[in-house]
């Protein structure tokens, strides 16, 4: 990087902190940090949720399964992700609206603890919100690494840089700042990809390699295969089923999206936006990763400096900062989305229960704590974030694939399937079961019997099984003992059917979680 590089991307940090500054503007109350108040356009809605779902992993860790595999890097992820939320669009996207518009809650969470009970709701607040560290932890590691790639800073050095620019702004603007940056990554990202797009087609060009001919040439043998080393039918069918949870509100972010749009047809809309651009724009993207055994050699064993070191050979300065910001783009859009999620977690479903404060909070309370929990999470997602290349997680993909592909089913499930009516049965006792199982199940398959297993278990079965396990539980308990009361179906067909309060004026500011009185009683001590 020279300073014309450099200009670029402090620039590029230089708008995000304005943009958050500016949506500070349009925060009053917690419905506003949380949910944009019920008030954001599909279309911006549609691409925040797309451009909150990747991050800069995409630039190393799958960068490096395209080095190694080829096309499957796009069978295998992008595919399932965007049938999935177009699957979930109907699905799931309107009831989650419906969640914020009939229930007036601001946290996806918070109908749990009337849809089960509040130990269920606890059980997956807090799972989820660990869960949530780990994965922000990742995303940070991937962005430092190939900040190190460019500028020589080290590892810790990158995360502070990016974690703390992203907690500023997205601590101020809330939710509003958080679609509104990530609309400006977009058109970054735009300008980043069609770049290196066309870089990668002259530099093929020059070495008399046609478009259509790269894949005949000895690098890339078996690249055009869509299913091949360990991600194979089997890991496909898991991640479809894992993206359909996860993309459409498991992971908690994406539903904050849904949520944000005015009513339910228009969150339906977004979730049909977010699809098509899952569906063209990463191939755009991953086609110079497909082509990099062509052009560079990659230094390490699992390929995921590849596009790093492309880009520096490919690019001159100026552009090469601007696929610079690409990457920050990426990583800071899903990090941000993921603190403002997991500060809705805990300020609505969790600090109730722990706090008979936190109870009482107004809205200018309410909002301090909900900004105070956003800069803790993100403090402790970076601290993680230093440990990911350690013998506790091992590389960024191995985090991302195997740990929260893996953990997502349990959590998500009762989260997800609570909302449609066929799992009515379903009650409190199948959701827990479901989820304990399921992470027993996680922590069986990738430890005692992995250990135990010639060569481990194939990743494939790492990440389905826990989700299977999950699945089968939830709908056999609820079909062994059924536990649909009045009150409960009563939220279910709040949640399926339209009403009074459906649209932007039932975007009051929610009550407070709570009713935590009610359920754990008067006792509860600070």
């Amino acid at each position: 990087m020279n300073g014309l590089d450099w200009a670029v991307l402090i620039g590029y940090f230089g708008v995000m902190v304005a943009i958050g500054v500016w949506s500070h503007k349009r925060v009053d109350d917690v419905s506003d940090f949380f949910t944009a108040g019920g008030k954001m356009p599909w279309w911006l809605s549609g691409i925040s949720h797309h451009m909150s779902g990747y991050s800069a992993v995409m630039f190393t860790g799958y960068a490096g399964i395209a080095y190694t595999y080829g096309v499957t890097s796009f069978v295998t992820w992008s595919f399932p992700i965007a049938l999935g939320i177009a699957i979930g669009s109907k699905l799931f996207a309107p009831r989650i609206n419906r969640l914020r518009s009939r229930l007036r809650v601001a946290s996806p969470l918070e109908y749990l603890k009337n849809r089960y009970d509040l130990k269920t709701q606890q059980a997956l607040a807090w799972s989820g919100m660990l869960l949530k560290i780990v994965d922000v932890g990742a995303k940070w590691a991937a962005i430092a690494t190939l900040l190190s790639v460019f500028t020589g800073i080290s590892l810790n050095q990158g995360i502070l840089i990016t974690g703390g620019i992203t907690a500023v702004y997205c601590t101020i603007g809330g939710l509003w700042a958080d679609a509104l940056t990530e609309l400006g990554q977009f058109v970054i990202q735009l300008l980043a990809g069609v770049a290196m797009f066309v870089a990668v087609v002259l530099k093929l060009n020059d070495k008399g390699i046609g478009f259509f001919g790269a894949w005949d040439e000895p690098e890339l043998k078996g690249h055009g295969e869509p299913l091949v080393g360990p991600y194979g039918t089997v890991f496909l069918l898991a991640f479809l089923f894992i993206k359909l949870f996860e993309y459409n509100g498991g992971m908690l972010n994406q539903a904050q999206r849904y949520m944000a749009t005015a009513n339910p047809h228009q969150a339906e809309r977004s979730a049909r936006l977010s699809a098509v651009l899952w569906l063209v724009w990463p191939v755009v993207l991953f086609f110079p990763m497909w082509m990099s055994p062509l052009l560079v050699r990659s230094q390490k064993p699992d390929g995921s400096d590849s596009y790093g070191l492309m880009t520096e050979q490919l690019l001159p300065h100026g552009l090469l900062g601007l696929v610079i910001v690409g990457f920050f783009s990426h990583t800071m859009a899903m990090c941000s989305s993921d603190a403002n999620a997991i500060a809705a977690v805990f300020t609505r479903d969790a600090a109730p229960v722990l706090s008979r404060r936190a109870r009482e909070w107004g809205q200018r309370s309410g909002l301090i704590a909900a900004r105070v929990t956003t800069v803790v999470f993100l403090g402790l997602s970076m601290a993680v974030a230093t440990q990911v290349n350690s013998p506790a997680f091992k590389d960024i993909i191995t985090v991302v694939i195997k740990w929260v592909a893996g953990l997502m089913g349990p959590i998500a499930i009762p989260m997800m399937l609570g909302l449609l009516r066929p799992f009515r049965r379903s009650g409190p006792t199948a959701a827990l079961t479901s989820w304990s199982m399921g992470l027993l199940a996680f922590w069986l398959v990738n430890y005692p019997i992995n250990w135990n297993v010639d060569g481990g278990v194939p990743l494939q079965y790492q990440v389905s099984i826990p989700l299977a396990v999950s699945l089968v539980l939830y709908v056999l308990v609820g079909f062994i003992k059924p536990e649909d009361t009045p009150e409960r179906l009563a939220v279910i067909e709040k949640i399926n059917t339209d009403g009074d309060g459906d649209g932007a004026a039932a975007a009051a500011v929610p009550a407070p979680a709570g009713g935590v009185d009610d359920v754990i009683g008067t006792g509860v001590k600070d």
